[in-house]
């Protein structure tokens, strides 16, 4: 017990100081979950009075810091990190013991650092689901179900993916299955006053969203992506096999093993973040793994821990220049334009604008993806729609500011190329200012219904 009140604040702090090197940009996918906070902060309820297609508890969670951005949402996601190897700590330690436990908690720790940092940074639905995730799966193995159950209904709270632990949880309890199915569905009374827009925006359009893949060939793609991925998680993926190739109770690992590759498949996309559904079975076979590698093998094998080091360590506190953060700084520049604002809407996906201006929704969306169908991972070069998109609710707002952050990239999609959109606009805006990739408006003082 000594060792691990070491190992912990240990992590924490070398999490948390590489974190803080980033504490100067948004990624987008943190921009969503802190621009609903906004709105939260102002009365609003996600789903009825603002459309919110990822379950709510990101968007909760970002409220414990009032939706800030800088060093405490870095603060938040170390502190996360440093829970999720504790998490994993507990599993291996009663799996196998203390040094397997603080192998996992170290290896998770580590790779949830050094990635992809618009993956590693993002306190987002799939790095929020690692601990409900390891949770769920440790009471099942220990015939808990309504604990299990709970964590499974709790990981639904933060992404839709939880369906697929739950199903594997209710495999391994089908004994108990009431008492689990019970447990799971508990935490989902907290949506009941909005049941039916939760399951219309969550669940119809991630549906649509997960048939509807941008890549043309997804399953080179996901070869592809997926070998980059092994190649940077080397140093836990050989200790992984090589306890799969000899090591007891293979069926139920696997089984797991399999069931993380289909969340990580879900939507054909294979985005960085995917992975983390991957990641803490990875990490926690490793664990043993490692002790059962000859002592050679082990140190050599540990050397491989240098390539996503080198690769994503200097780059936490060496990213000018950027160009994926090239709309971020865009983001920047349109949230400085924007003097005393009391309600915003950005067309385009740019929620980071919010997050930075601190100004709130003004209008009953965050984006335009359900106003005119076309979805964010394409939006910037294609104009195909997906869903047909409805616009009648948003034309009845009138936020302060308005800004198009998609025109400029896509003249197709821009504002004004909407027939009912261009003269409600006309109407009700004047253009005030513009960026490199953004258009400014700002409410006309004598706009009417």
């Amino acid at each position: 017990m000594t060792r691990a009140r070491v190992l912990f604040p240990l992590l924490f702090a070398v999490v948390l100081a590489v974190r803080l090197g980033h504490a100067g940009i948004v990624w987008v996918e943190e921009g969503y979950p802190a621009a609903a906070a906004l709105a939260l902060q102002h009365g609003a309820w996600l789903y009825r009075d603002l459309w919110f297609d990822k379950p709510p508890g990101s968007a909760y969670l970002y409220l414990l810091w009032g939706a800030q951005t800088g060093w405490p949402l870095r603060l938040a996601g170390a502190l996360y990190i440093t829970l999720a190897s504790y998490t994993a700590y507990r599993f291996a330690r009663s799996e196998w013991g203390r040094r397997e436990g603080a192998l996992a908690a170290a290896l998770l720790a580590f790779f949830l650092t050094f990635a992809p940092h618009g993956a590693a940074l993002v306190l987002g639905p799939d790095m929020l689901l690692i601990v409900p995730h390891l949770l769920a799966v440790h009471y099942a193995w220990r015939g808990r179900p309504w604990l299990s159950g709970l964590w499974c209904g709790a990981g639904l709270l933060v992404n839709t993916k939880a369906a697929l632990v739950a199903a594997l949880c209710a495999f391994w309890l089908h004994r108990s299955l009431p008492a689990f199915a019970t447990a799971v569905l508990a935490p989902q009374l907290l949506l009941l006053p909005v049941a039916r827009d939760y399951w219309q925006q969550v669940w119809v359009w991630g549906a649509a969203y997960s048939r509807d893949t941008f890549l043309a060939h997804p399953w080179r793609e996901a070869l592809l992506r997926t070998a980059n991925w092994l190649g940077f998680q080397s140093a836990a993926v050989v200790p992984a096999a090589w306890f799969l190739r000899q090591g007891p109770g293979r069926r139920r690992w696997l089984l797991w093993l399999a069931v993380s590759l289909l969340a990580v498949a879900a939507g054909l996309r294979f985005f960085p973040r995917y992975y983390f559904h991957l990641l803490p079975i990875v990490v926690l076979l490793a664990s043993r793994g490692f002790l059962l590698l000859p002592r050679r093998c082990a140190w050599a094998v540990s050397l491989l821990l240098l390539i996503p080091l080198l690769r994503f360590g200097p780059r936490y506190y060496g990213h000018a220049g950027w160009t994926d953060l090239a709309i971020e700084r865009d983001s920047r520049a349109a949230a400085a334009r924007l003097p005393g604002c009391q309600s915003l809407f950005v067309w385009g996906y740019r929620p980071d604008i919010y997050a930075i201006s601190g100004c709130p929704p003004g209008a009953p969306y965050l984006d335009s993806q359900p106003l005119n169908g076309v979805l964010a991972d394409r939006h910037l070069t294609s104009a195909l729609a997906t869903t047909p998109g409805d616009r009648s609710r948003f034309i009845l707002s009138r936020p302060h500011y308005l800004i198009d952050g998609l025109g400029l990239y896509n003249p197709r999609l821009a504002l004004t190329q909407y027939p009912d959109l261009a003269p409600w606009l006309a109407r009700h805006y004047e253009e005030i200012a513009r960026t490199s990739g953004s258009i400014i408006y700002r409410v006309r003082p004598t706009a009417t219904e």
